[in-house]
């Protein structure tokens, strides 16, 4: 489905006149020629930061995600999904990277530090409420505070389990394919990752080839990047079950609520898992009103920003399913991070069954990359969301009109 990618992004940058040196960072993940339409979109945004009080906006989050998501000349463009939603979330993003960096905290812990009812106060319950009332996100909340102090520290001391799609790109050898699933159960991964979807008889020979380099106790998860219509990916999945596949992810349109909750019935009981293209909070609703997925993948950069991830997260935990991260890109390792460590902390208290997507790529470029080894991701502890990158690397890879 996706050929061609040319990794990059939207950038943006938040300047104050505060004299204290901190800028607010965000961006928005795309694959090329998308960015210029990107970039147009976040600066239509404009108005609603120059020349306004920082302090109110900081002080307001939820109030500020409001505003721009309540636009409602820009909300016609969706009503909340696609690119001017995105375009919000890359403007959210950088204003809480620039709170963090006020704060001296890492994005996860400032908002795992905050009261129930400030989180809850980040997040616009409309639509949400037949799912997920206000009162309904306080008690997971006020379920979850008491032990935030202690998974804090165990966060710290042993970070949070990742999985790697490093070895299963579609046109690696299956030498290439072998060597790097066995590097990977040596890096300490307990789950890899194999894209599909191309031709079913070579994915069986391929998913042959990973479970007998990684044997039986590694989970391998694949992935067909919305590739089938829904009796093809029933059927797809049929010759691939006796490899005991960890999941399937975005099996078909990432719209087609109805379509996924059909093809979990028929591949039952392999989990179905997506997300990351998944337009909005109202998506997720159904997605899991319908049972269409099991596994859920919020993205960084795909919905408007920390607030509505928050409002996603906490979804997650009133239906019992467990969030795993969509990765990779450019930064999405570096900012998703902080979201699955906020929800371990303070939302769903549990990291178990659940795991942050980890690629090996163009972490060089941040001021704080990732940091994984042994199989799990480090907690960063430098204030901020994690999405700024280095002003070297921006000077030399920025494109210009």
């Amino acid at each position: 489905m996706n050929p061609d990618p040319d990794y990059s992004a939207a950038y943006l940058r938040v300047e104050t006149d505060a004299g204290d040196g901190l800028e607010g960072h965000g961006f928005v993940f795309t694959i090329g020629r998308g960015n210029d339409v990107q970039a147009a979109a976040i600066r239509a945004l404009t108005p609603h930061l120059v020349g306004r009080d920082v302090e109110g906006i900081l002080d307001d989050m939820g109030g500020f995600w409001r505003e721009l998501v309540w636009d409602s000349q820009l909300r016609w463009l969706g009503p909340e999904k696609g690119v001017m939603h995105m375009a919000i979330g890359a403007v959210v993003n950088a204003m809480w990277d620039l709170k963090a960096k006020r704060a001296g905290l890492p994005l996860w812990q400032l908002l795992a530090r905050m009261t129930p009812e400030e989180i809850v106060d980040l997040v616009d319950f409309r639509y949400l409420s037949d799912a997920l009332t206000r009162e309904d996100a306080l008690r997971i909340l006020r379920a979850a505070e008491p032990g935030r102090g202690e998974r804090e520290a165990r966060l710290l001391a042993g970070g949070y389990p990742a999985y790697t799609t490093t070895p299963g790109w579609l046109g690696y050898s299956d030498e290439k394919l072998v060597r790097l699933c066995r590097e990977a159960v040596a890096d300490g991964f307990g789950m890899i990752k194999l894209k599909v979807g191309g031709n079913v008889e070579d994915d069986v020979r391929r998913m042959r080839l990973a479970r007998e380099a990684v044997g039986s106790g590694i989970r391998i998860a694949v992935d067909a990047n919305q590739r089938w219509d829904v009796d093809e990916a029933i059927a797809w999945m049929g010759r691939l079950a006796e490899f005991d596949v960890a999941w399937i992810e975005e099996p078909t349109s990432p719209d087609d609520v109805l379509g996924h909750a059909a093809i979990a019935r028929g591949i039952a009981p392999i989990p179905v898992a997506t997300g990351e293209h998944s337009g909005g909070r109202v998506m997720f609703k159904q997605m899991l009103q319908a049972g269409s997925l099991s596994v859920l993948q919020i993205d960084a950069a795909r919905v408007a920003g920390v607030n509505e991830n928050i409002a996603i997260l906490l979804l997650a935990a009133k239906f019992g399913v467990p969030v795993c991260p969509h990765a990779g890109g450019v930064g999405l390792c570096e900012a998703v991070q902080h979201l699955a460590m906020f929800d371990f902390v303070a939302v769903s208290g549990s990291a178990e069954g659940r795991v942050i997507e980890y690629v090996d790529h163009l972490h060089e470029h941040f001021v704080t990359p990732t940091s994984v080894s042994d199989g799990v991701y480090h907690a960063p502890t430098t204030p901020g969301n994690g999405m700024e990158m280095l002003a070297s690397s921006r000077k030399e890879y920025t494109f210009h009109d």
